[in-house]
């Protein structure tokens, strides 16, 4: 009896979880759908996956007559640096205001949240104007500037909280073993917050990659384009290529996809158990 229980409670809930998977990729299917779909066509009567007359030329005219790649090359520059620079400023001033106590701590902390009760596109108007005055209009460092002012407050706190967790113990360790603060840190701590690493990383690229409010108003040029702006560009007055917008929206959703993937195994909680001896 109870083994029929548990078969019957294993059907549902798998049951269960292949609904929600059809759900979560239904929309994806229908961008693939639409991206070969021939012509600029939207909606359609017809529920086939694969319509009559599908075609790759989207994707052919993507990667052939214009200059998506140019923009993935841009969208790819922004994003690194700004990950870069998030993962090195969070994961230091994170450990300062976790293992530190220093005169303004307090109200450090203080601002870092407050700042996260205010939507970014309130920041937007005095950011341009000091982007303005520092001459940074259609230039990548002013939108590096502005995406990692956006993300580190959001960050500092993440990597502050984790590095909380992490027994101080195993520093007073490592100082008796030999180790200076500084090997301390990047030997023993740095490793053991790799899951808020991770996170921080992850958070610092869509920050940047899929940002369009910011990139529409510090870059005009063409040329300097991002994949959201250039996206947009697909759009106009008289109508949108449909066929180009799904077939771009599914190509720039690949990067964080394997992204992710390849970063997933740092996602894991607990790396500390065990490692001080009772």
């Amino acid at each position: 009896m109870k083994n029929k229980k548990n078969l019957v409670s294993n059907i549902l809930t798998y049951l269960f979880l292949l609904l929600f998977c059809a759900i979560a990729l239904y929309p994806v299917i229908n961008v693939f759908t639409i991206s070969i779909r021939p012509g600029d066509k939207l909606l359609s009567t017809s529920l086939a996956i694969i319509p009559d007359g599908a075609t790759f030329n989207s994707y052919v005219e993507l990667f052939t007559n214009r200059p998506f790649l140019l923009w993935m090359w841009n969208s790819f520059l922004v994003s690194g640096v700004v990950t870069f620079t998030g993962v090195a400023l969070a994961s230091t001033a994170g450990y300062a205001l976790s293992r530190y106590n220093f005169v303004g701590k307090k109200s450090s902390m203080l601002g870092l949240l407050t700042t996260q009760m205010f939507p970014a596109t309130m920041l937007l108007l005095p950011m341009y104007i000091m982007l303005i005055q520092l001459q940074l209009i259609n230039s990548y460092l002013g939108l590096i500037i502005i995406y990692s002012a956006t993300a580190l407050p959001f960050c500092v706190w993440q990597m502050k909280g984790y590095y909380d967790t992490i027994p101080y113990s195993l520093e007073e360790s490592a100082r008796i073993d030999g180790c200076n603060k500084w090997q301390a840190f990047y030997k023993i701590i740095f490793p053991l917050a790799s899951p808020a690493l991770v996170i921080t990383a992850l958070f610092s690229f869509m920050t940047a990659w899929s940002e369009y409010i910011v990139a529409a108003q510090v870059i005009q040029y063409t040329e300097l384009f991002t994949l959201p702006l250039g996206l947009k560009s697909f759009e106009s007055r008289l109508g949108a290529e449909w066929g180009l917008y799904a077939a771009a929206s599914l190509i720039v959703s690949i990067p964080v996809v394997v992204l992710f993937v390849v970063l997933s195994k740092w996602l894991v909680s607990g790396l500390t158990l065990g490692s001080v001896k009772g």
